[in-house]
């Protein structure tokens, strides 16, 4: 099964004090989704933002908001993200305890359930998970800050994980990567089969809307390869 590849700009790396002209360059350049890390400074040594901020982008666009949430305990929050207006929804199964009874809240309260897996937490996590789940999110950097380097054991990672889904029925379950996917990268990050494509600063730097163009320039030709 060939999932469409989708252009998922993380709003980490845009400018916090133009939020919503920086939605406005989504909505024009017509990503396929909108990519929000949360972080508590707890989980990851980092602090981001929270439902009131998804809340306040939601009437700015209708494009799907995905809530990559790095936090610890994230049941407690998980409905507060949905009612802000959040489409998908992933958790770590490293800070999920229950993690088949988050993921059941999480498609429970109508939205699409991902799993996030760090870069050396092993591929069996997402396995054991992967019938329950809408996609699967596998790290490139280690989760926390904004524009770190692509780590690239993700290749073998991702080749992995797409062959396991494909032979055992769950072709369906789509592959999301997050962390240091620029220009440069993301032909051979396609070929292993990621089709969810994070990125922050490989988007927001420099001119938007043209990274978008060539990025879609490099998913059409890649396309034309494998069909």
């Amino acid at each position: 099964m060939k999932h469409t590849v989708k252009i998922t700009p993380s709003m980490l790396s845009s400018d916090f004090a133009n939020l919503q002209s920086e939605i406005e360059k989504c909505n024009a350049a017509k990503v396929e989704l909108i990519h929000i890390d949360v972080m508590d400074g707890h989980f990851v040594p980092n602090i981001t933002i929270g439902p009131l901020v998804v809340a306040a982008i939601r009437p700015y666009t209708d494009i799907p908001i995905d809530c990559h949430l790095m936090i610890e305990n994230p049941d407690k929050y998980i409905t507060d993200f949905v009612k802000a207006g959040a489409d998908l929804i992933s958790v770590h199964c490293e800070g999920a305890i229950h993690l088949h009874r988050t993921v059941s809240m999480i498609k429970d309260l109508g939205v699409k359930a991902g799993v996030a897996l760090n870069p050396a937490t092993p591929l069996s996590y997402a396995y054991e998970i992967a019938e329950f789940v809408d996609f699967i999110l596998l790290m490139s950097v280690n989760p926390g800050f904004g524009g770190q380097n692509f780590i690239t054991s993700f290749l073998r990672r991702c080749k992995q994980l797409r062959n396991y889904l494909d032979s055992n029925g769950l072709e369906n379950v789509e592959i999301e990567v997050d962390g240091g996917i620029k220009k440069e990268n993301l032909e051979i990050v396609l070929k292993v089969g990621a089709n969810m494509i994070v990125s922050g600063s490989g988007l927001f730097s420099g001119n938007f809307a043209e990274n978008v163009k060539d990025f879609r320039k490099i998913i059409f030709a890649q396309e034309i390869v494998t069909v």
